[in-house]
This record gives structure tokens, C-alpha cells and sequence, in this order.
């Protein structure tokens, strides 16, 4: 599905391109309407393509170490290329980062012809664009801010769509509210510049394990273009309705902030050295935690709106036709108690973590953290959705278990730091009940693992992060007698695992979940079974969709990827193992 599908931003919005079309664009935000959708939706979702008349090839790549694209059209005619970036740098002692894609088209050899066509839209394809020309641009009229199309092609053969010779270095540069003002050649080329310059100095402060690098920058750089900078919140994925399987209807939308995510998310941007990022995260998640005094749901928008109201828009077509196209999600309305476990995990950074400590005053470090446990003690045998949003009917997860079990045990440890002794007790009572639930309600023996829900047989990929989080602590053959029985039983085509086995509310799970198998391969090499990690992590490295990039799922039968895309937690669990099966530097 995302086969050749790039991705450009700049912490301000994102855009899929695909061989000279712009697929998405969503602005002012990135959970705002599309004003590029024909991934979605070819008739209505409008339209922005540079072509090569009579192309013969087309050739995609990043500009080394940066999120500017590269694509090369080759025809009889000639070649050209055409680079596409989002501005990107410091000006002024902070970052500019506009609503603006720039486009610069090349000519390399011979005589190419290309075309262009910018057809904008609004509100998902249902708002009515007029457009009105200027000496040296085109105006579209019907959106929420100015929206403008500056450029040194002929007016005329853009509004015509016809093709025309391109002799010489030809820019297009479309905005959303402040338009382009300044010389457009110069302006453009020298924004070019400063955001690859920005880019590469990005990289150059990114730690790095010594194998598996470049595999690990690509995954870095598509994770920070997946931090809304404004606000901190990291977004789950770029689009909405990508359907996990065709024919499945399991198309969501992904454009939010799941507080599931944030523990790995922050583990993620600590291995890779990124503390500014993790501060950003971490002031995100310490609003969401002190407004809603510890009562949390499991997703918030990129503004902390706890409002996303699912709605199917019934008047476009779908990926390839697979629909329905979802806006919102429903998840925002669900009980999914592990939330409050994975919350402590992350926000324990500032208390823990010398580079923030200081910076939340000690009784409201104490009253959050204690807020929280008191969540998850009234909680801990509560049923609930579950991590994976089930939403027919509620049960006692084992997952929603364990991250209590895990939020606990980090909560005393920063009550300890705090010097806080009565609320560490507490936070020790809840960690012996929660697994005291774990031994005797979740743990299977027949089976030989931890299960998805108390008292059934069936297993949960999820259930591998109790290796992660230390939960079998020195007992190597319990943890790997649960590693092997989740693999045995969700494995298809040779390790890549489903989620669960199941039925849910949409049927039985086809598709293996990217992040569940990145998962295993860590899940391996704790327990010292390294080829096994290695020659899976290799495999998983091999399916990538051409550019380095991942989406939330992976077709059994074709190997191809499908969902939503990029997918941030798929790139998480590729630098998790990437840094947990490299060799050491030393």
C-alpha cells in the first residue's frame, strides 16, 4: 500500500509524495481537513502533480540525512528533477517552520516536458475552490486563511494544465496564510539550503548505534517530523483510514496523541540523544496530567482536546476504493487503564532524570505521581477496552495489569527520590497486588505465558513487554517458556506476529502488527536468544517500503505494508532493537 509513499515536514505539518504527486497535506494542522487527499479519495481529494510528459522512469530518494525529497524523471525527451522540502531552520533564536511546500523542478539533460496541476481543496474534498490570478500568482479562495500559489511558470500553463519545455530551473511555492512575498528563485533556494543545512546538523546530534545506522537515522528523522513542535504532542501517524487489511474496516484515524506510546516514544528519543525533543513530550504529557488531576483517557488531540468525535465521510471513496474514511476516533471515549502505568513511566523522567530534575516543584511532583497511583490502585482490577480498543465488550486485561504493575514500582522509585516515604508504601502495595493479579489470574501455566485477559488461554503480542519491563527478572526460562508461546501462537509467515488470535468486533486479525514483531526481536534478545533477534530484525529491515519507512501493518500473503502511515510506533520499535541488538562502541 505505502509502497514508494515519502514524507517531508517540518514539525508544522507533513506531506506523502509519490513520484511528483502530493497524496496529503492536511493544514493549518496536521489533524486539520486535507487541502491534497487523492490518497483517499482520486476524484474529490483534489490535486498537486508535477509530470514528465512520456515518462519512461521515476526515481525517488531523500537528499542524504535530511527530509527533502529527490525524484528524477526520465523520459526520451530529457531528464529533470524535483526536489520537494518543507522550510525548516532557526531564524530569530527560534525555528521557522511555515505552512509552506516548496517545490524545484531541474532540467538535467535532452529537452523533458513537464506538467503541472494544482488543484487545492477543503473541508475532506466537500468545499467549492475558486481560484483568481495575479501577475506572478494564483489565489484560491474558500479556505480558512489566504492560500496562494507563487511561481515562475507560466501562469497560464499551470491554470491549463499544459505541458510546456523546461529550459531552466522553474519554483513553486505554495502557503497557507502568510504568503510568499520575497523574490521567489532566491527565497526558495535559499531556503532550500538552510533546511538541508538544518537537517544534517539535526542528524549530526543524533546518537547512533554502530550498526544499523542508517536504518535508525531515516526512523529518527520521520519520528521527529511526528512531534507537533507547538504543543510537544507526538502523533501516532500522519494519515487517517489507511485500512489495516483490504477489506478489513479497520481504518482509523491515527492523527492523535496516544499516551500509550509515550514510555517507548521517550525511550526511543533518550537512545538517540534528543533531550529537547523529550522535554517538549514531557511538558505535552505534564499538562494533560495536572488539567485533568490524573483521571486520563487513552489518546488526546495535539492541542490536549480530550474531544475527537468519530465520523465516517460517506462521500469519499477510501484507499483504492477500501473504505469507510474515518475523521476522529472513538478511542478517545474508551476506559483503558494502562494508560495510568505508562503515564508514571514517562513523566518519572522528570524526577528521575538529572537534565530535568528542579524543574517540577516537589509537592506537585508528589501530588501528580500520587494521583496517578491512586488511579491505578482503584483501577487495578477493573475491566477496560484494552490496548488495542476492543469495542464490543470489556474485560480484565493482562496488559492494563501489567503497566500498573510496572507505573507502581517506577512510582516508588520516584517517591523514594522525593523523599516521600508514605506515598512510596502505597506505591509498593500497588506493585505486590498488581502482581499478585498477574500470578494468579493472568499466568497460564499450561499455556506457559502471561495471557490477553485473566482466566482465558488465548495470548497478546503485547504481553512481550513484560520481558521488556523486567517482570520475569533473572527467571530466563519462565521469560522465555511466555517469549516462545506468543511467538508459536501469532507467528504468520515466519515470525512476523498479530496482535492477538481472537475474533473482535470487526472479524479475526490478518495482518501482522509492524511494532508486535520489533517487539519480539527485543523480546529475544533479553533473553539471549540473539540470532534468533538478529535474523528477525534483518528480515523485518528488508520489508521496508523502498525509503526507509513503515506503516502500521504487514500483509502475510504479499509482504507488503498496509494501515496507516508513516507509523511512529513502528519506527519506535525499530530504533528500540536497532540500539538493543548493536554491538557496543566499546
Amino acid at each position: 500500500m505505502s509502497r514508494d509513499l515519502a514524507i517531508i515536514g517540518n514539525c508544522s505539518y507533513n506531506a506523502l509524495l509519490k513520484d511528483g504527486s502530493v497524496e496529503w497535506l492536511c493544514w493549518p494542522r496536521p489533524d486539520s481537513s486535507f487541502v491534497f487527499g487523492p490518497l483517499l479519495d482520486r476524484e474529490q481529494g483534489g490535486a498537486f502533480v508535477v509530470e514528465c510528459e512520456g515518462a519512461t522512469s521515476i526515481e525517488q530518494s531523500y537528499l542524504e540525512n535530511t527530509n527533502v525529497l529527490r525524484t528524477v524523471f526520465r523520459s526520451d525527451d530529457g531528464t529533470f528533477e524535483l526536489v520537494d522540502f518543507a522550510p525548516r531552520f532557526q531564524l530569530y533564536d527560534r525555528f521557522f517552520k511555515p505552512s509552506m511546500l516548496v517545490r524545484i523542478l531541474r532540467p538535467l539533460d535532452g529537452e523533458p516536458r513537464a506538467r503541472i496541476r494544482c488543484r487545492p481543496t477543503y473541508e475532506y474534498g466537500l468545499e467549492q475552490i475558486g481560484r483568481w490570478r495575479a501577475s506572478n500568482h494564483i489565489e484560491f479562495a474558500g479556505f480558512p486563511g489566504p492560500v496562494r500559489l507563487t511561481t515562475n511558470v507560466p501562469l497560464t500553463y499551470v491554470e491549463d494544465e499544459r505541458p510546456f519545455l523546461l529550459e531552466h530551473d522553474r519554483h513553486l511555492v505554495l502557503t497557507w496564510g502568510e504568503p510568499l512575498e520575497a523574490g521567489l528563485e532566491e527565497t526558495a533556494e535559499r531556503f532550500l539550503e538552510r533546511t538541508l543545512d538544518y537537517w544534517r546538523r539535526w542528524v549530526k546530534g543524533t546518537r547512533v548505534p554502530r550498526d544499523y545506522q542508517r536504518e535508525v537515522v531515516r526512523s529518527a528523522l520521520a519520528l521527529k517530523l511526528h512531534q507537533y513542535e507547538d504543543t510537544g504532542a507526538l502523533l501516532a501517524a500522519t494519515t487517517t483510514s489507511l485500512p489495516e487489511h483490504p477489506g478489513s474496516g479497520r481504518n482509523w484515524d491515527y492523527r492523535f496523541c496516544w499516551l500509550r506510546d509515550a514510555y517507548f516514544t521517550l525511550n526511543a528519543l533518550e537512545r538517540l540523544g534528543h533531550s529537547e525533543e523529550m522535554e517538549r513530550f514531557l511538558e505535552y504529557l505534564r499538562n494533560l496530567c495536572e488539567e485533568r488531576d490524573g483521571v486520563l483517557q487513552p489518546a488526546y488531540r495535539i492541542n490536549g482536546d480530550s474531544r475527537a468525535e468519530e465520523r465516517i465521510l460517506e462521500h469519499l471513496s477510501g484507499f483504492e476504493g477500501d473504505g469507510p474514511v474515518r475523521i476522529g476516533n472513538q478511542a478517545f471515549e474508551h476506559v483503558q487503564n494502562d494508560v495510568f502505568g505508562e503515564l508514571v513511566l514517562a513523566v518519572s523522567r522528570l524526577f528521575l532524570d538529572a537534565r530535568f530534575v528542579g524543574e517540577v516543584p516537589r509537592h506537585t511532583a508528589v501530588e501528580m505521581i500520587d494521583g496517578l497511583v491512586e488511579q491505578m490502585e482503584r483501577r487495578l482490577e477493573e475491566p477496560d477496552a484494552g490496548l488495542w480498543e476492543f469495542r464490543g465488550k470489556t474485560r480484565l486485561h493482562s496488559f492494563s495489569v501489567l503497566m500498573h504493575w510496572a507505573g507502581a514500582r517506577r512510582a516508588a522509585e520516584v517517591f523514594d527520590a522525593l523523599d516521600a516515604p508514605e506515598e512510596a508504601e502505597r506505591a509498593r502495595s500497588v506493585e505486590g497486588r498488581a502482581r499478585e493479579v498477574l500470578e494468579t489470574q493472568c499466568w497460564d501455566d499450561e499455556v506457559g505465558a502471561l495471557t490477553q485477559v485473566a482466566g482465558e488461554p488465548e495470548v497478546d503480542a503485547a504481553m512481550l513487554l513484560a520481558v521488556h519491563l523486567g517482570y520475569f527478572g533473572d527467571d530466563v526460562e519462565r521469560a522465555s517458556r511466555h517469549v516462545s508461546a506468543i511467538r508459536d501462537a501469532l507467528s504468520v509467515d515466519g515470525g512476523l506476529l498479530r496482535r492477538y488470535a481472537v475474533r473482535d468486533d470487526f472479524g479475526h486479525m490478518e495482518a501482522a502488527f509492524t511494532v508486535c514483531t520489533f517487539w519480539l526481536v527485543e523480546a529475544l534478545a533479553l533473553i539471549g536468544r540473539t540470532d534468533e533477534a538478529r535474523e528477525l530484525f534483518d528480515r523485518l529491515l528488508s520489508l521496508d517500503n523502498g525509503l526507509g519507512l513503515y506503516s502500521e501493518d504487514l500483509l502475510p500473503d504479499t509482504l507488503e505494508q498496509s494501515g496507516n502511515f508513516p507509523q511512529t510506533y513502528s519506527h519506535v520499535g525499530l530504533i528500540n532493537a536497532a540500539f538493543r541488538l548493536s554491538r557496543r562502541w566499546d
